[in-house]
């Protein structure tokens, strides 16, 4: 929609809600209120929603707009009233919850203008014995009102009433011209400082020619979109720079080193440095898509390729972390799908590095307006995941740092750390091969802004973050925050699918994501790509917000928008694919031969934008840096007295080795049902994967892996060193699964503060030795990356400058494409066998060194020499070494060594496998020639044993946590020898050594069951059970989930962490499965019975579905509620309806209820449903959100008056796991013969509490599955039962057994490879099969 006339005055009508906040939310709440007023003693809240309509609604229309905004749990008012305040989205926005409720009220054909959400908060003062009731106002009421609200995204007001001030009519404000004819220079540095553009001297002299030259002053639109388009953050000025260190000057750029890998090793790479990902060679798989015109899915074959992004989106993060890391993630996905013609994402990362998350007392500080390290990472992560989770794609990978320390040289003390923290987002997509090259548009093409509309937001996001935290004012910094809308991306992806499907046919000539920049970015990049100039027009635009400038309209970075280019005849065609998804596009311009770009404003005496192509593009970035060296010496690791028990817990506790659960469960790990190794592993879902790894398509077992690596803290020390440290621990960590080194494609993300003392030649020397040295001697390229070079973060305490400045940071993605992911390995010890040995591969060989370690931070030191790949050639060795010995079954179970050393690492190891480990330390602590033991050649002969025994203390502590690379591999004893036979044909036998035992419950010795021990000079130096191990490894997660979610569930899970009574997952299939079990015979082979495969606007889990039942002998439709409402499609040619799994409509308004009053509030609708609900011959199934779009739809199913509604789970989290259930005897169709069968299942759910108390009955409901614990019995403990239902409740069904709905997730888990631990035959279908079976031999 464009910008909207005046028109009369709207009406405003409230409708009060349900409870906006649970009791334990409220506990949690209380303290932070408390500590700001005392007298604060309680505190409720409420949802009131504000529908606006064009006139006065009737009494039918207020029950209307009633019935549908009536969800959650009833609000009890508290007895006397008490302070109240209001809070609202931030004024002049429209938030994505207004967005996605006002689109469901349509779709019930309801009329209205918008509807919006505010939260009124209670709060209950304790009153005086006597005198007047306590009032909270002014100053105190701002403070209070602090804890109640994000500033970046919402606003406080004083009443409900003044809410109503959120639908006000904004004039539009004018557009302005800066005089630089009349003004000269002057007049453009003024308004670079107001505007916040960050133009360099020298781009400010390039305008001043250029408008000069054109004889006319630049409009505010114009000197927004060049600085947008210019920012450091677009045009990478500084990787593109000429450098001179210390007077010399430099052969290459910092570009042009990294470009050099891709010149070494080209293999299997298709598109580098170009597009908004970069494309490696895949693999031909079995494409499964809905036939255009029939809409029914086929199978086909097709080369697919895949495409690699990682990039960052630090600032947003640190000024508000969930919609920081939200819009980080969306923006990564966007780049993904908006590769070549079209391209679809696939699977994605996640990672963190932040300052302390509790620093101690009298610390060193941070701004007041950025977010504090626990709020980053209690906040930011549920942004990443919500993103994902919402969308669509599963979260596979990530790492976690914290690093905050003060490093003290002979030159200087530096505070290092992340105020500025690293919020990276990235993964992997697939691309058909014939669509990876856009096409060169001739003129006359039509421009096309795809997805949602614009908003005054994230003006000057790009230019904002290419300053330092801290630097910019407050105000531009809130501006470039952004909110997030992943179900409209969603949409806009199908639709961008529904075109490259059409193969030679695609619509899309040529498509770019919008980011940073916004329109003003992507538009003339989009244009000057092909070589053209073009004509917009700015009223185009479709705006959500009113009052907005021609520059705010332009340059705005609201997320979730596509531009792309299509022919006119095209344009039906594509209409046709937005609407049926309900996807908003506008046809915004046109490209031209001339290269000129116009942005018309009609009837403006002034166009906003008229201007060469070449004058926005044209100026060449050409910076010199001209930089020294700071070469700094560090004092040596002091090790005297310190105790190995306190250590080990020390390490172990650090949030950079400690368990990220936390991280992990709150993102969906299984949607599209084409993941195969997750973050969790074994049958206790230990989070320990080294890589992710997907498969290629739901057929073969081809598949593609990714890892990460960083080592940051070490470049505090020595820049080089952690960069190669970076790339060699993503291999390692990569050859969890089967690779080719050859194969291996790296994503290089680089940040430094540069401009710092010393850090531009830091980043140089790490640039050259990865770029020039490293990659060309591994063979291996890097064709994608992104670099952020403002990491540093300054303020004033009272009158004293303060400033943390981060390391040089290079995290790097290691990408690879797999034959066979069958041969992927884990970190899960195998306690089955009675003798195996742990082999250390130690690359560091030998020489310990433990500057920069996990243990050198708990100490407060930095140390002097840091651990690194002194030869590639031994990294080489070591990928061929394992590859053959996994290729030979020898490997039992591996893992890298990292963070926190062979301790730590031989934790994670038994944690996993829940199976007692002895390490022997011996063959690690000689030293010299391993005979003449001691250096000690001096002093008093009496104190030479304790001079003795305190260094071998110390090799002792070395030896346990230096972070060397190596690898741990676990190997059967009566193999051990061939195994070292193998590493010695690598040439690495020299610094392999056998370094311990495991002590499984068969094994011989009992000592050291249940334990982990470490042995020296034939005496236990250290012992601890297993379970206290993995207690303390899980504190941090237990620490930050007791703050981030129900407290009582956050208790339970650590209280369940390592419990060693605990069987972990298993299998127990009733009736077994014999040979050619559940096989259909040729007569049900002979016809296919259509089946429905029903998804509305923010489904995501429909192709798997699909894929389940085409494999069982039906014929799957893709059809989306709009075929229903417009007619294209009628339930009554199906014989089956499946509602799917996803996030309909963002889940705004309850889970499911959306979905479920579009059909009910629409009469045909209803109609059409009840008809197919009551014949005798169909079959439903609804699956998470379509289980809980049932449940609402109970009322029109015959027989299932008795369910309950789904709502929210008990933690008040997003729930994904792998979670044990037991199927029950029922009529259910589809578990027909199942009964009994207890098995692992995928869950991911926000809503999956079976709730009886509004509706249903649970004595009457027929229940069909229920979660159990780990010893097989029904259980409600959390996280067995992720979301709290009486009796494990998770499936119920009708009495005809012939519609049945089920919370978790089986289409996900139809093959034993999807699962990320099974007790079956990976090669074979699983156990779920039966479910489509069954319903297709029902069928007949």
């Amino acid at each position: 929609m464009t910008q909207p006339a005046p028109q009369a005055l709207p009406v405003v009508t409230f409708f009060e809600g349900g409870s906006a906040l649970s009791d334990f939310r409220a506990r949690q709440l209380l303290p932070k209120l408390q500590a700001i007023d005392a007298r604060i003693e309680g505190v409720s809240a409420r949802f009131v929603h504000l529908v606006v309509t064009d006139a006065a609604l009737d009494a039918a229309g207020q029950e209307r707009f009633a019935a549908l905004l009536a969800y959650g749990e009833p609000f009890e008012a508290p007895a006397k009233a008490g302070t109240s305040v209001v809070v609202t989205p931030r004024l002049g926005t429209v938030s994505p919850w207004a967005s996605k409720a006002t689109d469901i009220a349509h779709n019930c054909g309801l009329a209205l203008r918008r509807v919006e959400r505010v939260t009124l908060y209670h709060l209950k003062l304790k009153a005086p014995l006597i005198g007047k009731a306590p009032v909270l106002e002014g100053d105190l009421l701002a403070a209070v009102a602090g804890p109640l609200h994000d500033r970046m995204t919402e606003s406080v007001l004083a009443s409900v009433e003044q809410a109503a001030s959120l639908f006000s009519e904004l004039p539009a404000q004018p557009m302005a011209l800066v005089d630089v004819q009349g003004g000269g220079r002057a007049a453009l540095v003024a308004a670079n400082t107001g505007f916040g553009l960050a133009l360099a001297e020298d781009e400010i002299d390039y305008l001043v020619d250029a408008f000069t030259r054109l004889g006319r002053n630049p409009t505010d639109v114009e000197l927004m979109m060049f600085a947008q388009a210019n920012s450091e953050h677009c045009r990478h000025k500084i990787f593109n720079a000429s450098f001179a260190i210390d007077g010399q000057a430099q052969p290459q750029s910092l570009f042009s080193m990294i470009r050099h890998t891709e010149k070494q090793n080209p293999q299997h790479t298709v598109i580098a440095y170009a597009d908004n990902a970069s494309v490696m060679e895949g693999t031909t798989l079995e494409r499964f898509i809905p036939a255009s015109d029939s809409q029914s899915y086929q199978k086909d074959s097709a080369l697919s390729h895949v495409l690699m992004k990682v990039e960052t989106h630090n600032h947003p993060t640190a000024i508000s972390p969930f919609p920081g890391a939200s819009t980080g993630a969306g923006g990564e996905i966007r780049d993904e799908g908006a590769t070549g013609r079209g391209s679809k994402p696939k699977a994605g990362l996640t990672g963190f590095t932040v300052s302390k998350l509790w620093p101690e007392e009298g610390h060193y500080g941070k701004p007041e307006h950025i977010a504090s390290p626990l709020q980053i990472m209690t906040e930011g992560p549920l942004g990443g995941a919500a993103f994902n989770n919402e969308f669509g794609r599963p979260n596979l990978l990530g790492y976690f740092r914290e690093y905050e320390q003060t490093v003290a040289s002979d030159v200087d003390t530096v505070q290092r750390g992340y105020h500025k923290p690293i919020m990276i987002a990235g993964g992997l997509g697939s691309i058909d091969a014939t669509q990876t090259k856009k096409i060169q548009f001739p003129a006359g093409s039509l421009l096309i802004q795809l997805g949602g509309p614009g908003m005054r937001i994230g003006m000057g996001g790009s230019a904002a973050s290419s300053m330092a935290t801290g630097a910019n004012a407050a105000e531009l910094d809130f501006d470039s925050v952004q909110r997030g809308n992943p179900e409209i991306e969603r949409r806009a992806q199908e639709v961008i699918n529904h075109c490259w499907q059409q193969g030679a046919a695609n619509p899309i000539l040529a498509i770019h994501d919008v980011g940073a920049g916004g329109l003003s970015n992507a538009f003339p990049e989009l244009t000057n790509d092909a070589g053209r100039g073009a004509r917009f027009d700015l009223r185009a635009v479709p705006l959500e917000e009113s009052g907005m400038a021609p520059k705010e309209i332009w340059c705005n970075e609201s997320q979730e928008r596509y531009v792309l280019a299509i022919a006119p005849e095209s344009l039906e065609q594509f209409k046709a694919f937005c609407e049926r998804e309900r996807c908003p596009f506008s046809v915004v311009g046109v490209a031209t031969e001339e290269r000129q770009l116009l942005v018309a404003d009609e009837g403006a005496a002034v166009q906003p934008v008229d201007m060469p192509m070449d004058v926005l593009l044209g100026k060449p970035p050409k910076m010199h840096r001209d930089v020294k060296t700071v070469a700094r010496t560090f004092k040596p690791l002091d090790l005297t007295g310190v105790d190995l028990q306190k250590a080990a817990i020390d390490v172990l506790s650090h949030p950079t080795v400690a368990s990220k659960r936390f991280l992990i469960t709150i993102g969906d790990r299984t949607v599209g049902g084409l993941s195969h190794r997750d973050q969790m592993v074994g049958p206790w879902q230990v989070p320990v994967a080294d890589c992710a790894v997907t498969l290629a398509d739901y057929k073969g077992f081809a598949g593609e892996a990714m890892s990460m690596g960083e080592r940051t803290p070490l470049a505090a020390l020595d820049a080089p060193a952690s960069g190669r440290m970076a790339v060699a621990e993503a291999i390692t960590n990569l050859l969890a699964a089967p690779i080719e080194l050859s194969r291996v494609k790296l994503s290089a993300n680089w940040m430094a503060a540069c401009g710092e003392p010393g850090e531009d030649a830091a980043l140089y020397e790490t640039v050259k030795a990865v770029g020039l040295e490293l990659c060309p001697a591994l063979g291996v390229s890097i064709p994608v990356g992104k670099d952020s070079l403002s990491m540093r973060t300054q303020w004033k305490d009272g009158d004293e400058a303060r400033k943390v400045t981060s390391p040089v940071s290079l995290i790097v993605t290691a990408f690879a494409t797999l034959a066979d992911v069958r041969g992927t390995l884990t970190p899960q010890l195998d306690a089955q066998e009675a003798d195996t040995t742990l082999v250390l591969i130690d690359l560091g060989r030998g020489q310990h060194r433990m500057a920069g370690s996990i243990l050198a931070q708990t100490l407060g030191q930095s140390g002097d020499m840091v651990p690194d790949l002194d030869d590639p050639a031994q990294l080489v060795a070591l990928v061929n070494a394992v590859n053959a010995l996994r290729a030979d079954g020898k490997i039992l179970a591996m893992h890298d060594r990292s963070d926190g050393g062979l301790f730590a690492t031989a934790c994670e190891m038994a944690f996993a496998g829940h199976v007692g480990v002895a390490l022997n330390v011996d063959m690690l602590v000689t030293e010299g020639d391993g005979i003449s033991d001691s250096r000690m050649e001096t002093g008093d002969a009496k104190n030479w044993a304790q001079q003795v025994s305190a260094r071998r203390e110390e090799l002792t502590l070395k030896a346990l946590f230096n972070e060397e690379l190596g690898m741990l591999l676990q190997v059967r004893t009566a193999e051990r020898n061939d195994v070292m036979q193998v590493l010695r044909a690598h040439g690495l036998s020299a610094h392999s050594h056998f370094v311990g035992k495991t002590r499984p419950a068969s094994s011989t010795m009992d000592a050291g069951k249940g334990k982990l021990e470490v042995w020296r000079d034939a005496k236990s130096v250290f012992s601890a059970s297993l379970q206290d191990l993995h207690q303390v490894w899980d504190s941090v997660s237990w620490k930050i989930a007791r703050e981030r979610d129900n407290p009582a569930c956050a208790d339970a899970e650590h209280a369940a962490a390592g419990e060693p009574s605990d069987p972990g997952l298993h299998w127990h299939v009733s009736p077994p499965l014999g040979k050619g079990w559940g096989e259909l015979g040729p007569g049900l082979l002979s016809s296919r019975p259509k089946v429905a495969i029903l998804r509305e606007q923010g489904v995501n889990s429909h192709v798997e579905m699909a894929y389940a039942f085409t494999e069982a002998g039906f014929e799957a439709f893709d059809v989306h509620m709009t075929d229903l409402q417009a007619g294209r499609a009628d339930l009554a040619d199906f014989k089956g309806v499946v509602a799917c799994g996803g996030f309909s409509y963002g889940d705004t308004l309850g889970a499911g209820i959306g979905w479920a009053r579009s059909i009910t509030f629409n009469p045909k609708l209803a109609e059409q449903f009840k008809a197919f609900f009551g014949r005798e011959d169909t079959f439903g199934l609804g699956v998470c959100n379509g289980c809980q779009m049932f449940a609402e739809l109970a009322d029109i199913i015959p027989g299932a008056e008795a369910w309950p509604r789904f709502t929210t789970n008990q933690s008040e989290r997003f729930e994904a796991r792998l979670s044990m259930v037991e199927v029950l005897e029922s009529p259910s169709i589809f578990f027909a013969g199942m009964a009994g069968t207890r098995l692992p299942i995928a869950v991911a759910h926000g809503e999956g509490y079976a709730n009886f108390k509004h509706r249903g009955d649970a004595a009457k409901a027929i229940a069909a599955m229920r979660f159990v614990d780990n010893h097989g019995k029904p259980t409600e403990q959390y996280p067995f039962n992720p979301n709290g239902s009486a009796g494990g409740l998770t499936s119920v069904t009708t009495p005809d057994g012939r519609f049945t709905a089920v919370m978790p997730h089986p289409e996900r888990v139809f093959r034993n490879i999807q699962m990320s631990w099974t007790g079956g035959d990976r090669s074979e279908l699983s156990p779920w099969m039966r479910i489509w079976r069954n319903a297709r031999r029902w069928v007949g």
